[in-house]
This record gives structure tokens, C-alpha cells and sequence, in this order.
């Protein structure tokens, strides 16, 4: 487990091969959620949901403009089940643990969900 700052520190591929790593490990993944539903962030081009690796690492988001924000645990399943399938309808990207100065890699829905899918691969 690396502390939050080293996480903080790292690069934004780097945050998201950890993120990777924690959610297959924790089987959930964090967004963060205000009264009207889950937080968006909006680059030029997409319209993005930010995700955590941890519900400490999504607190750290939750200031200022977006201190009202709860972090919000999503069971993997339901999120490869649910959420993959209603972001690609929706047009959504999601925003790869976002820290304060840098958004994170920004990808679809489904490049993260295969990265955490298990690969079904023989065993050596």
C-alpha cells in the first residue's frame, strides 16, 4: 500500500496502474457524489467521471467547490455490470484518480473495465 502522498506524486499513468491494481484487490472503485447524484468534470472535449482508487484518496477531491461531495463506493461488479454500459450510452469518459493538479488519464468506460477484467489466460 503506498501512502496517499506517494500516490499523489506519482504520474497520472502510474495513478491509473494503481488504481487498477486496488480495485482488483478491493473489488470496489470511488467516485464522489453531491444531492444531485455523482460529480462530473469536464475537460475541452469530454464529459468525465472522476474515480479512486480509495475512499481517502477521493476525500482529498472534496474541497472547496466540491466540499459538499460524499465519496461514494461502488461495488466492481456493479460497475462493470451498470455503470461501463450506462457511460458509453451517455457518453462519458472516466477521469483516472484526479488529483488536485492534474485531471489523470482520461479514457472510456471500457478501457478501464478491461484492465480489470481478470485475463483469461492459461496458466504457466
Amino acid at each position: 500500500m503506498k501512502s496517499i502522498a506517494d500516490q499523489l506524486n506519482m504520474t497520472p499513468e502510474a495513478r491509473y496502474d494503481y488504481l487498477v491494481e486496488q480495485v482488483k484487490q478491493e473489488q470496489q472503485i470511488w467516485s464522489l457524489q453531491d444531492q444531485d447524484g455523482c460529480v462530473m468534470l469536464t475537460t475541452e472535449d469530454e464529459d468525465c467521471i472522476p474515480m479512486w482508487p480509495s475512499e481517502e484518496a477521493a476525500k482529498l477531491w472534496a474541497v472547496e467547490e466540491w466540499k459538499d461531495c460524499e465519496p461514494l463506493s461502488i461495488p466492481l461488479s456493479e460497475f462493470q455490470q451498470r455503470w461501463v454500459s450506462g457511460m458509453e450510452e451517455d457518453d462519458l469518459f472516466v477521469a483516472v484518480f484526479p488529483v488536485q493538479e492534474d485531471l489523470g488519464v482520461v479514457i472510456p468506460p471500457y478501457e478501464l473495465d478491461q484492465r480489470l477484467t481478470p485475463k483469461k489466460q492459461a496458466k504457466h
